[in-house]
């Protein structure tokens, strides 16, 4: 099959941490000629309906999507939902248990950053925060920035925000791979290389990594990533052949919230591991 000129399937609006909302996605995409696109907002799929609301006739593919925050006993995960039935009581049940979790870290995140920092928002815009479909650390750093604590986000978190370490409010990889299953969907392991923070995963880590989430059911892995050297792609294309795994792109595209832009996944250079795409595409169009 011919691949579509143009793919990128990671990216994020105001449902979880991005500054376009569902609609303005919608219009950036038309606006860059994409031919396939998904939106995966973190832990949501509110804004995949919104977009099935809106496309019309002529407009590029789109694919409802995901991307659970995971976290276990072995390490933190991202982990992608592709083509899922957007009405499954499955995926329904592991995005509310997902929200309730950040809900959770974001009240602990904000009791410690007022007990350590002295850092107090007022009441309304802490109840702002608590009525936002998923809010995160993006969204309390905006606020430190405000109230003269960091002048950038990046600042914010690493200076602040990431100094209280939780580790038990998350889901796990297996919840999060085996609800996408159940609701008919993909599970994509994203941006496999990038573990905990700063963390690079490599070589028999990553093959141990890739292995045990396969026996959850992993299905794909993002190959095509932003943020990957040829070197980090190459890798993951080998596991991707030797384990016969589907594999996407993806820029992970943030709005103003990050500097990548859309379809900057390296998919414009590939020169081989086309083939798993190719066959994750077969599946899903």
């Amino acid at each position: 099959m011919e691949l579509p000129v143009t793919i990128d399937l990671h990216m994020h609006s105001t449902t979880s941490d991005g500054t376009d909302t569902p609609e303005e996605i919608l219009m950036q995409v038309k606006k860059a000629g994409i031919d396939l696109f998904s939106l995966t907002d973190h832990d949501a799929i509110k804004g995949c309906a919104v977009i099935l609301d809106h496309l019309k006739e002529g407009d590029p593919r789109f694919i409802p999507g995901i991307e659970f925050s995971c976290r276990d006993e072995k390490g933190k995960y991202h982990i992608l939902g592709y083509a899922y039935d957007i009405s499954s009581s499955a995926i329904n049940s592991i995005v509310e248990q997902g929200h309730a979790y950040r809900m959770i870290k974001l009240q602990k995140r904000l009791a410690f950053l007022k007990n350590t920092f002295g850092f107090a928002p007022t009441l309304e815009e802490i109840n702002t925060l608590l009525s936002m479909d998923n809010p995160g650390k993006p969204h309390i750093a905006d606020l430190m920035i405000k109230y003269g604590f960091a002048s950038t986000k990046r600042e914010a978190m690493h200076r602040y925000i990431n100094q209280l370490q939780i580790n038990n409010e998350n889901l796990k990889p297996k919840e999060a791979i085996e609800g996408i299953l159940a609701a008919g969907g993909i599970p994509v392991l994203a941006h496999p290389s990038y573990g905990d923070g700063d963390q690079l995963i490599l070589g028999d880590e990553m093959e141990q990594r890739l292995r045990r989430l396969m026996s959850f059911g992993l299905q794909g892995v993002e190959a095509y990533y932003s943020g990957f050297t040829d070197k980090l792609r190459q890798e993951i294309l080998s596991l991707a052949e030797k384990y016969k795994l589907y594999v996407t792109a993806g820029s992970d595209y943030h709005g103003t919230n990050k500097l990548v832009a859309l379809c900057d996944t390296g998919l414009e250079n590939a020169s081989n591991g086309v083939a798993g795409l190719k066959e994750f595409l077969k599946r899903i169009l």
